[in-house]
């Protein structure tokens, strides 16, 4: 009886592990973006630039074996240059000193299309556990016959966590930067 068990389980994991694979990032179709609020009145959007990831999808159960991202702080872009200079100085991401920020997943909870990714975010050489909503999962084979997977990531983080201070009251009230960042990563791989 302990052969049979044992037999089934190592099926089970053989066949488990059959449609887990290693995807690699299509730059062309993925944007690593943040909002923050602005003067109290509106969203400024940005964008990272350089980026990569490692990325280990079950494509049947539509589940993480495990992702993890690296982003170069130097690469960010809001469309304004002073700013961005700005961004990259000691007063946010301080890139000379902390040139990449880190997420390492450390556990997926699946549901359907959709599931949450818990994990470490690193800026500023500074770790902070983080959950990431992970919506619209979709899988297709492309024009080339590739497999390829799709999703977005949200999420929140307080910058102030990350040591990302700086700020500016403003006359009637409020400050020039909300605290609150909102995380908005749009991503395409292909089966490696």
């Amino acid at each position: 009886m302990k052969l049979v068990t044992r037999l089934a389980s190592a099926v089970v994991l053989t066949l488990g592990l059959a449609n887990a694979s290693e995807f690699t990032l299509d730059k062309a179709h993925t944007n690593v973006g943040f909002t923050v609020k602005h003067l109290m009145i509106t969203n400024v959007n940005g964008s990272f630039k350089a980026y990569d990831a490692n990325i280990d999808f079950d494509t049947a159960k539509k589940s993480f074996n495990s992702f993890s991202a690296t982003v170069e702080t130097q690469s960010i872009d809001t469309g304004i240059e002073k700013r961005d200079d700005h961004l990259r100085s000691e007063d946010f991401f301080f890139s000379e000193m902390f040139p990449k920020m880190t997420f390492e997943m450390k556990s997926y909870e699946a549901d359907g299309d959709e599931g949450k990714m818990k994990g470490d975010l690193t800026i500023r050489g500074i770790t902070k556990p983080v959950t990431l909503e992970v919506e619209d999962i979709a899988m297709i084979k492309d024009f080339d016959g590739n497999n390829r997977v799709g999703f977005t990531l949200k999420g929140k983080i307080n910058r102030m966590d990350y040591d990302l201070k700086w700020n500016k009251a403003l006359e009637f009230g409020g400050v020039a930067v909300s605290d609150e960042v909102k995380i908005v990563v749009d991503v395409q791989a292909k089966e490696k």
